[in-house]
């Protein structure tokens, strides 16, 4: 996939294939949710080939990237933030990157350092299944992997929920 803007989203059940769109609407890969009662995903090329996974290993905490071969990529976990969204992102010796978002906003700023290497933004979600839109500048982590990485953030977001309504 190019280094440009993607669209792509969750259904409403986390489970299925959906795809993912170039910003011109043509079809540049799949995201598999795999089922409603993991929330590991997949994400394909056009061809339909595994390319990145991710998920939360058994009794994990941090969400976990992992290539075609399940050699593990990076790992993505929540830092406490009082006023904002945090979260911390470790790619295993390739730099590690803070993902950051207002509050109340839908709109995420990936950092390496100080400098903004990538953006993601929630498009969507009242009544419908949260669709993203992901904008990546950098060729320090490719497409795919930051759409694991945003949907470990989406997949972060439901636990801590779930988590504060039981």
């Amino acid at each position: 996939m190019d280094k440009n803007i993607l669209y792509f989203k969750d259904n409403f059940f986390s489970a299925g294939r959906t795809e993912i769109y170039n910003e011109v609407k043509e079809i540049v890969g799949e995201l598999d949710l795999r089922s409603a009662f993991s929330s590991g995903i997949d994400v394909l090329d056009s061809k339909g080939k595994l390319i990145i996974s991710g998920k939360f290993p058994m009794l994990g905490i941090k969400w976990r990237v992992y290539d075609s071969q399940e050699n593990e990529l990076g790992s993505l976990g929540s830092k406490f933030s009082l006023f904002s969204k945090k979260f911390e992102y470790d790619a295993n010796g390739r730099g590690v990157f803070t993902i950051t978002s207002e509050a109340f906003s839908n709109e995420y700023e990936v950092l390496e350092g100080d400098i903004s290497v990538a953006s993601f933004e929630k498009i969507s979600g009242f009544f419908a299944s949260p669709a993203y839109q992901l904008k990546n500048d950098t060729d320090i982590l490719s497409n795919e992997e930051l759409i694991a990485v945003v949907m470990g953030v989406n997949a972060i977001q439901k636990r801590q929920r779930n988590n504060a309504g039981s």
